[in-house]
């Protein structure tokens, strides 16, 4: 027998983790279902503040993101809406969307381990040593994300900050080279804590598992890109020329089929 423990379906009659669905409607906001649904039980205040933020800060980054392009292309040829925002959820992996889970990953295994300044030399060393870099650290146009300072402010806030938002500032930290004391380490690089670093760490200090890391990109993300693709399909024309990227071809020269290929 298939057993579930989120939704019981009967005639007339629907139960979601223990709460009738009329019940929830119009009393508990989105945000506070999906902390429902994915940790089995009703927020506190502050935990509902933070989830509601969290999403928010996801819900869209412009057009040129992967997940944006993807939708809006797919939405330029004429398929029905759900079929264009698919395109863009596809287009969520490790590199556009998934640096919440594996920064998430990273900061469970590492911070329970001591603390956070040496942990973070620590780990830092071990990526290194692995050829990786660690993820939720710089972005592509911010060199101060506006989303991470206004996360971990009111994590702050709602006195939800624990020893990963420490460890992801602590990491901050030894990349930029600026040591809490107010000295410079000589290192310099422009590499903030992104809005995925922030999550990463604000949702292990709030007992998520990493491995919903990408589902709170996507949660949030969703809404953007149904406000992308309705844009598209209300505004523009069918097949605009979206991507403007000029592309030489760098294969074989032309050349003629062989004798016995030829009929």
């Amino acid at each position: 027998m298939w057993k579930t423990g989120i939704t019981k379906v009967e005639p007339n009659h629907l139960v979601t983790r223990g709460y009738k669905q009329e019940d929830l409607i119009g009393n508990v906001s989105f945000s506070n279902v999906v902390f429902l649904l994915l940790k089995g039980k009703l927020p506190s205040v502050p935990e509902g503040k933070m989830i509601d933020a969290i999403l928010t800060s996801s819900i869209d980054h412009g057009v040129t993101p992967p997940t944006a392009l993807a939708s809006r292309i797919v939405a330029s040829a004429g398929v029905p809406l759900p079929t264009a925002v698919a395109a863009g959820i596809l287009a969520v992996g490790d590199v556009h969307g998934g640096a919440i889970e594996n920064s998430a990953k990273l900061l469970q295994e590492w911070a329970p381990k001591g603390k956070p300044e040496k942990i973070a030399i620590e780990l830092l060393e071990f990526l290194k040593s692995k050829g990786k870099r660690m993820p939720g650290v710089g972005h592509r146009i911010h060199t101060c994300d506006p989303r991470t300072q206004k996360l971990f402010a009111l994590a702050n806030e709602l006195k939800i900050a624990g020893k990963h938002i420490a460890l992801m500032k602590a990491i901050e930290t030894e990349i930029t080279g600026t040591s809490r004391t107010g000295g410079d380490k000589g290192l310099k690089k422009t590499l903030p804590i992104n809005v995925d670093g922030a999550i990463a760490a604000i949702v292990s200090d709030m007992g998520f598992d990493w491995k919903l890391g990408k589902a709170f990109f996507l949660l949030g993300r969703v809404a953007g890109l149904v406000a992308q693709v309705y844009e598209e399909q209300t505004r523009e024309k069918p097949m605009r020329p979206i991507c403007t990227v000029d592309a030489e071809y760098d294969g074989p020269w032309e050349r003629n089929l062989p004798d016995d290929k030829q009929k």
